[in-house]
């Protein structure tokens, strides 16, 4: 079944907001846990507005399933996973300042710089997966630095999947095909939903991973988070 990682940035987000710690991040990280997920994901930027640098050593201590730490690999970041080593790191290309992750890497044009981070993490036995889109130049581009896995964008699956779902899953089961015969593992997320995640899971062969921030926090609201998880988790077998 493919792995359900749940990104709490929203969670620490609201929490920042005001002085303090409610809602309980490392709380609420245990407890998703605790309902089914097999994973949580946390994405530090340089400003800190949602998970901080020192939220990292804490959820390392607390989480028992799969911590995946996402980001630019900037020195900085780079320092903090290694001194933390998650369990997974993807790589992301956001520039400083910018609002989500909204477009995979150029792994022909950054090809030399990934390699050379890439080996880094792996010589903390950390598995290192790429964001990036499902073009096929890119996925054999990303087989050459050394990833392990690789990361689909799925913002444009997302945004075209009410219109026509067929065609919104085409280039991304055309890229998973790809993936496969090139042996990389296949993770996936960005605005997948209770909507559109059914149609995405069944389409790609061998989706290791889907990790859902925005959307599930949101649905939470609604839900509950217990209740959301297996919503999610649902969807997935």
């Amino acid at each position: 079944m493919t792995k359900l990682s749940v990104n709490i940035n929203k969670i620490a987000l609201i929490r920042n907001a005001r002085e303090g710690n409610l809602p309980n991040l490392y709380q609420i990280a245990t407890d998703i846990e605790k309902f089914g997920a097999e994973g949580i994901t946390v994405h530090p930027r340089p400003d800190e507005r949602h998970i901080r640098y020192a939220d990292i050593p804490i959820l390392k201590s607390l989480v028992t399933t799969e911590f995946n730490i996402e980001g630019y690999p900037s020195e900085a970041f780079l320092e903090l996973v290694l001194k933390n080593k998650p369990d997974q790191c993807t790589l992301v290309p956001d520039p400083p300042g910018v609002l989500t992750s909204n477009a995979g890497w150029d792994c022909v044009q950054h090809g030399d710089f990934l390699q050379k981070t890439i080996k880094k993490l792996h010589q903390e036995q950390i598995r290192v997966s790429l964001f990036i889109e499902p073009i096929p130049q890119q996925l054999e581009a990303a087989q050459a630095t050394g990833t392990d896995r690789i990361e689909f964008y799925t913002g444009p699956y997302a945004a075209a999947y009410a219109k026509n779902p067929n065609q919104a899953i085409k280039e991304f089961a055309q890229a998973a095909l790809v993936a496969n015969r090139l042996n990389l593992g296949i993770n996936a997320g960005h605005d997948l939903n209770l909507e559109n995640l059914k149609h995405f899971k069944q389409n790609i062969p061998n989706l290791l991973e889907v990790s859902i921030g925005h959307a599930l926090i949101s649905d939470a609201l609604y839900y509950g988070l217990a209740n959301t998880v297996q919503m999610y988790k649902e969807l997935l077998r």
